[in-house]
């Protein structure tokens, strides 16, 4: 009776050793995981970098676009603004290029729903311009129900507040 006991505590023991290496297998895989993230250029995007976003409190696809870059490893800060024409005259956005959001990440100024690949292009060339913007709501861009249309055009926004060249088209 002892032989058999003895047996089962055996297999049970090696059962318990295994589980334990792959938990500890799957919370090192969890903190290596959370401690930056891939972006969508393949680049490693560090997920200390804040983006902050302007928007109106009641906007529903300024929060998808936040959603949309916390995905990607951004930290994100909303702040509800009541006049958002104050923030884009702060910031120097060109009438032009206006949007429903405007977002601050590094040294930049963001404007709309720019995908991502276009602010990691923006901050690993760290260009000396203002920002970059997309104008509108476009369909299919990030925060934006519906399928893409078109071609996303992204501008630079320079110093003196103005539209600059095409920065790049998705």
């Amino acid at each position: 009776m002892k032989c058999g006991l003895m047996k089962t505590n055996m297999k049970g023991n090696i059962l318990n050793g295994i589980l334990i290496v792959a938990v500890i297998g799957i919370i090192s895989a969890m903190v290596a995981g959370s401690s930056v993230k891939k972006g969508t250029l393949g680049k490693v995007t560090d997920t200390g970098l804040v983006a902050t976003i302007y928007k109106s409190p009641s906007c529903g696809c300024c929060s998808r676009y936040g959603a949309y870059l916390e995905g990607i490893g951004y930290n994100v800060h909303e702040v509800g603004v009541e006049d958002m024409s104050s923030v884009k005259a702060d910031n120097g956005i060109p009438y032009e290029l206006e949007s429903c959001h405007t977002m601050e990440v590094g040294d930049y100024i963001i404007e709309g729903h720019v995908p991502e690949e276009a602010i990691q292009r923006l901050l690993t060339e760290k260009l000396d311009i203002k920002g970059i913007g997309m104008a509108g709501m476009p369909s299919g861009s990030p925060g934006m129900p519906g399928p893409k249309s078109g071609d996303f055009v992204i501008y630079e926004i320079l110093h003196g507040g103005t539209k600059g060249a095409v920065f790049m088209t998705l």
